[in-house]
């Protein structure tokens, strides 16, 4: 037999080999896929912490399903009869090698949707030798996360501008003294969004005891022993601000008070200043944009739309990735989130011109399924799905990825006025 199907009587290669199953192998067999991981959360955690991780902005959440249908459309054309005893994963990036193209990226208040999930995904990343990037609003502190993932640690800003920046200025220089690898200013946030599910959830902390709350953390006992033996979340990075004895809601109110990313370019350029390392600008979506970024000596450009939960309009994050790409001309390195899921993503995002990319939901969600175990899951899941995209596509680097041959229907042209011009006609990239 040929064609599709298993090839014949050639066996179908999986992570495993003969001889006693191991928990870890367990788990790789009945949760190799994020939908699976996504399924098995769905049930394990409370159902408003669940909405809170898939949900976006808007009812229904169109921007999310928007980003994964933009990401499938995009085809890399395979090459073969290429030696592939040498395919190559490791990349560097900022001046460090990391094992893989692939990072955890910012996600706030993880510690919803289950206790230390932050630090669970620092050891994870420190471990496979990755990038772990932690949220201003993490509920593990920056302080912490430096001991937990020395090598892998990088730091995401949100803007506080009281006082001409005078908490940001801090937070930064917070950073540098635990060691942070890079500085990462998230830009697409400047306005508070209606996230529908989490209205209509009453989403708040400290959590409210609705009726409806408490029927979610009833349906959720594995979730709910777990959080009660640790405690409602916090905003860990925050207490130095608070005051003295801040409760868990006196945190989140002076977040909601004083958190806004509406940061200017003169920002950006005194953080530039202070900041020694590198520095990206997160939620870049214009190669106007990236190229200003680039003149004020940004280091790296951090392509997307926060993961469809900000602004249901914005255009896929993967089709603005060749415009800015071509715009920064390597200036920069181009760094990418919006659904990456699997080690197939990761290919079709470096095809399309990204050095490096992060994901957000698939790492929580790993947690969210398994526990303490999940961010290993999944870091590992990812390393050996990138190796064999790689070898699949008929490339051994990472290098060699971004000269793959795409089909990109609906990857972004901008004209010279800054106007979307249309879309790019596929073509190799050399």
């Amino acid at each position: 037999m040929s064609g599709s199907g298993n090839g014949g009587t050639r066996p179908q290669m999986g992570w495993g080999a003969a001889g006693p199953e191991t928990p870890a192998a367990r788990r790789r067999r009945k949760l190799p896929t994020f939908n699976d991981l996504e399924q098995r959360a769905k049930w394990r955690i409370a159902r408003f912490a669940h909405d809170f991780v898939s949900g976006g902005v808007g009812d229904g959440a169109p921007n999310v399903a928007h980003n994964r249908a933009a990401m499938d459309a995009v085809r890399v054309v395979p090459r073969y009869a290429i030696d592939l005893t040498g395919v190559q994963i490791k990349t560097k990036l900022f001046g460090r090698e990391y094992s893989a193209p692939v990072g955890v990226a910012p996600m706030g208040n993880t510690g919803m949707v289950w206790p230390d999930a932050d630090a669970i995904l620092a050891a994870a990343a420190q471990a496979a030798g990755i990038p772990y990037v932690s949220s201003t609003v993490a509920t593990v502190g920056m302080e912490k996360l430096a001991q937990i993932a020395p090598d892998s640690l990088w730091f995401q800003l949100y803007g506080l501008p009281g006082d001409r920046h005078r908490l940001s200025i801090d937070m930064i220089q917070r950073a540098e003294a635990v060691g942070a690898h890079a500085l990462v200013v998230t830009l697409d946030v400047p306005m508070r969004q209606k996230r529908v599910h989490d209205v209509r959830n009453g989403l708040v902390l400290p959590f409210k005891m609705r009726p409806k709350t408490i029927f979610d953390i009833a349906r959720a006992p594995l979730w709910a022993m777990a959080m009660l033996k640790k405690g409602q979340p916090r905003f860990r990075n925050l207490e130095k601000y608070a005051g003295d004895n801040a409760s868990v809601g006196d945190l989140a109110a002076f977040a909601q008070q004083n958190i806004s990313t509406g940061v200017t370019w003169d920002d950006i350029a005194r953080f530039r200043e202070i900041w020694p390392r590198a520095l990206v600008l997160k939620g870049l979506q214009h190669p106007a944009d990236a190229e200003r970024a680039v003149s004020l000596g940004v280091d790296g450009i951090w392509v997307s739309n926060h993961g469809g939960r900000q602004f249901d309009a914005a255009p896929a994050s993967i089709d603005t990735v060749p415009a800015i790409a071509a715009a920064v001309g390597g200036r920069a390195k181009i760094l990418y989130d919006g659904s990456i899921r699997s080690g197939l993503d990761v290919l079709r995002t470096l095809a399309v011109g990204a050095d490096f990319c992060f994901a957000g939901r698939a790492f929580l969600y790993a947690v969210a399924a398994i526990g303490e175990a999940g961010g290993e899951h999944q870091a590992a899941a990812f390393i050996e799905e990138i190796r064999s995209t790689f070898g699949q596509a008929g490339v051994t680097s990472v290098d060699e990825a971004q000269r793959c041959v795409t089909f990109h229907p609906n990857a972004l042209r901008f004209d010279p006025e800054g106007n979307v011009a249309g879309t790019e006609a596929p073509r190799p990239r050399r």
